[in-house]
């Protein structure tokens, strides 16, 4: 049975760790320099007597085993220690696994040690100013030999990625920095790969007391340090763990290990794994957004939740977005009819918790929106309704002087945008919001606010919440602690609300990339990955696709992205909905009612309303990092992502369109019109290794190719060519191939017509039989060996399978099966000899009370 992971972590956890296993000091001590007079009079002496070295058991806790200095290299220079390190500061440079990343790094940036208590071999950077103020920006070297990702805020609300090579090439307000070695590291040793060589390094500008840090880069090549507090009473001028910088050889490990380091020091948020998704994530759901924006109805919502029931692809969930609230401008005084035209469109703001007129029953109309829930739910199936609201609860914030909203003390303020964001957003200048300012509810009162909204839905049947608008608190700090000092107040009162009264821990942050709010969730599991779809704009959908992709590879460790609803009848539909299948997120549309494309949808969904949804944050396939798949007119974006024995690649052409960093928006670009080319390896599902049920498994893969039908055998290291113009797109499953005996392998794929058909494969068990012992006799055969019949009398295996839904099931067999039942039933199937191809149709769901169909294949 393969492990049931979630995360890196819970690998270690896996049987087949040495838990007697010490590990070298250089992986799990960081920089160390300890003066004695930092300890208690009580340890000092112990200190000179003995060290400690972490051992880690299978779960990861630590153990401790003592050992002498003279053992594990350890230096002394007086009254100090230092312990090698994979990261650390010398001779004014940074140096990462003896590879200088930073030259130059001035004598005000101080270096701390990371944390022993985890597996992250890090170091904490901050830097000592003459001044206190309430921002400051530090050069922390010049950056040489590398290639770098970049998340950057492009928006105030979104991140997007950037890639380069130079320091000049850091976008401002870079969140998350990922930084590879250009010719490799040969710390590396004993026959390791080329891959293996790469050392890899990821910055964290991180939150330190009420200063908020991020990155950029400056015309010298240099990477700058920003700090600020949004708040000018608000002041400091020493900083020591501003940023984390950690380092590995596997990219997704060191990121992860980097996360949670920064989790133990803070102590203030909780990684993904740690928090319960919504059940959201396993249902196919309906967004009302685009198909009627703010003039959502309840017989609009009733309307869309027909209409996709009645194709068969039932909504299990429903969002019931911005139209639904109480909401008003505010009074505008008796002025000349001339001059009221040339004033702005007054900003909507908050006057009542409850429902607008839309949704109240005129027979009932103390009902409100449980009328609506009720007819989802009860009428339609739905398992969750949603609402929408923005954290400081409509886009202009709570109306002040509304005698029902009196006891929330909303207060008027102008947001203050830092200057990062102004110079990628130039819009704020002039945004209704920095015009006519929002209705802050009073900090103090942001948990009464919350609780009470939060109480009347939950009263109403709602499940859940999608909180927007998040980084707006970012910008309201000033007189009330700064950005870090609000934020934190407004999410701490936002998580107690959440887990009071949606115990499925329904909500999804929306409009909320800022690490002011990133490094406070302890409650969230769910935020959006990106800025919205937008149907009508048609330079967003390649951009919409490598945003989700790159932007997962950071807030895919502190959440679940969810990579935005689509419309299923649209040019870009496939393109969108085979992307949604393996992000790892909750898949919803947002079909106008009767405007859909079932036959896409039920790639998607099964008759049930469930999805196939794979177990991790679909992210880039490691030789796509630091490619630009959106800017170089050369690269493919290569997604990968992981089920329980199976893993799955998405591969997409993104090219032609990106941010523009002059014109400050997204822009097309001129690039090849033709098919660009990339390959794809078995290798590109970066644990594929821990599906596969064979301990002694070679590394060899089967390949299905869901648009063409195709299957291909991929020995180790080996790969084939993928070829996709502009907007096209792939899907592969990959699946490791179980060697039986000699001559006979199988790999199941799962329901093929599915985008991931893996996911269908919830239980994977392989008997073997008498058959095999005669077939060693026989001889060998490898993976690319011709197919070949059991002549033989004997059972070579059983092939034991658990799986979830209906429709063509596909697996590779080297041999042509001798028979494949389901439960008692005996299946015809079809075999290709030429490829491998063994499928049989499941034309049904499973029977009612079960939840997967027993499926026996004879080898």
């Amino acid at each position: 049975m393969a492990p049931d992971w979630l995360c890196y972590s819970s690998l270690c956890s896996s049987s087949t760790i040495n838990t007697n296993q010490i590990f070298p000091v250089s992986s799990f001590f960081n920089t160390l320099s300890l003066s004695c007079s930092t300890l208690p009079a009580s340890k000092r002496t112990q200190r000179r007597s003995v060290s400690v070295l972490y051992r880690y058991s299978a779960n990861r806790v630590p153990l401790l085993r003592a050992f002498k200095p003279s053992e594990v290299g350890v230096s002394r220079r007086g009254e100090e220690m230092t312990i090698a390190s994979a990261v650390r500061i010398a001779d004014r440079k940074l140096v990462v696994k003896e590879r200088t990343i930073l030259e130059g790094v001035p004598d005000n940036v101080v270096a701390t040690a990371g944390s022993t208590s985890g597996p992250a071999e890090g170091v904490f950077l901050g830097a000592v100013f003459n001044n206190s103020n309430s921002s400051h920006v530090v050069s922390l070297g010049t950056l040489r030999d590398v290639r770098f990702m970049a998340c950057f805020r492009f928006k105030l609300w979104w991140m997007a990625q950037k890639m380069g090579d130079r320091g000049r090439d850091i976008p401002l307000e870079t969140q998350f920095l990922l930084m590879e070695t250009k010719d490799g590291s040969q710390i590396e040793s004993g026959g390791a790969g080329e891959e293996d060589q790469i050392v890899y390094t990821v910055f964290l500008p991180l939150i330190e007391g009420h200063f908020r840090a991020c990155l950029q880069g400056n015309s010298r090549d240099e990477l700058e340090l920003c700090l600020e507090s949004g708040d000018a009473d608000t002041k400091a001028s020493s900083f020591t763990h501003s940023v984390f910088i950690n380092a590995g050889t596997d990219p997704f490990a060191t990121i992860t290990d980097a996360i949670r380091a920064v989790k133990l020091h803070l102590k203030t948020f909780r990684q993904r794994h740690e928090k319960k998704l919504p059940g959201i994530v396993d249902y196919f759901g309906w967004c009302t957004w685009d198909a009627f924006y703010q003039e959502v109805t309840q017989e609009g919502v009733e309307a869309g939740l027909q209409s996709l029931a009645a194709g068969g692809t039932p909504p299990k969930f429903v969002i019931i977005d911005d139209g639904w609230q109480s909401v008003g401008g505010d009074p505008q005084k008796d002025e000349d009819q001339t001059e009221n035209k040339n004033k702005p469109v007054p900003l909507l703001r908050l006057t009542g918790i409850k429902e607008n007129s839309k949704f109240q029953n005129k027979e009932d109309p103390t009902g409100g929106i449980k009328g609506i829930v009720n007819i989802a739910k009860q009428k339609h199936g739905l398992k969750y309704v949603y609402v929408w609201h923005a954290i400081t609860g409509y886009w202009g914030g709570v109306r002040p002087g509304v005698k029902e909203m009196e006891q929330y003390d909303s207060l008027m303020k102008y947001p203050m945008v830092s200057k990062g964001v102004v110079e990628n957003e130039p819009g704020w200048k002039t945004d209704a919001l920095t015009l006519q300012g929002l209705g802050l509810v009073n900090p103090k009162n942001a948990y009464r606010f919350y609780n009470e909204l939060h109480e009347y839905l939950a009263s109403a049947g709602i499940d859940g919440v999608k909180v927007d608008v998040q980084c707006i608190l970012e910008t309201l700090g000033a007189g009330l602690g700064g950005r870090v000092e609000l934020t934190t107040q407004y999410h701490k009162a936002l998580d107690a609300s959440v887990a009071r009264h949606f115990p499925g821990n329904g909500i999804i942050a929306c409009m909320s990339h800022n690490t002011d709010a990133l490094y406070c969730s302890k409650q969230t599991g769910v935020v959006r990955a990106s800025d919205d779809f937008y149907p009508r704009d048609p330079v967003s959908h390649t951009i919409h696709i490598a945003a989700v992709a790159y932007n997962s590879v950071f807030l895919g460790e502190i959440m679940q992205p969810d990579w935005d609803m689509f419309h299923s009848q649209h040019p870009a539909a496939d393109y969108h909905a085979s992307a949604r299948a393996i992000s790892g997120g909750p898949i919803y549309v947002s079909d106008a009612p009767g405007k859909h494309n079932f036959e896409l949808l039920k790639k998607l969904v099964l008759p049930d309303g469930s999805v196939l949804r794979p177990r991790l944050p679909g992210r880039p396939t490691r030789d796509c990092l630091f490619s630009d798949p959106a800017r170089d007119g050369v690269s493919l974006l290569k997604i990968w992502n992981m089920n329980k024995y199976t893993g799955v690649i998405g591969v997409y052409n993104c090219q032609g369109a990106a941010w523009n960093s002059t014109e400050r928006k997204n822009t097309f670009h001129e690039t090849q019109s033709g098919a660009i080319t990339g390959v794809i390896r078995g290798r590109d599902v970066h644990l594929i290794a821990e599906v596969a049920t064979d301990p002694d498994w070679t590394g060899d893969c089967a390949v299905y190719c869901h648009k063409s039908g195709e299957l291909i055998t991929l020995p180790r290291n080996a790969s084939f060519p993928v070829s996709l113009k502009l907007l096209e797109h792939e899907i592969f499953t990959v699946t490791p191939i179980k060697v039986l005996a000699p001559g006979f392998s199988f790999a199941p794929f799962g329901l093929i017509d599915m985008f991931n058909a893996g996911g269908a494969i919830q239980e994977l068990r392989y008997e073997v039989k008498k058959g095999a012992q005669l077939s060693e006799l026989e001889g060998n055969y490898g993976v690319a060996e011709e197919k070949i019949e059991n002549r033989s009398t004997e059972l070579v295996s059983v092939v034991h399978m658990e799986v979830k839904g209906c429709g063509m099931f596909g697996a590779y067999s080297s041999a042509k099966p001798r028979k494949c039942t389901v439960g008692s039933s005996e299946l015809d199937f079809e075999y290709d000899s030429s490829s491998g191809l063994v499928t049989w149709n499941l034309n049904h769901m499973p029977e009612e009370g079960q939840n997967i169909h027993i499926v026996k294949v004879e080898i």
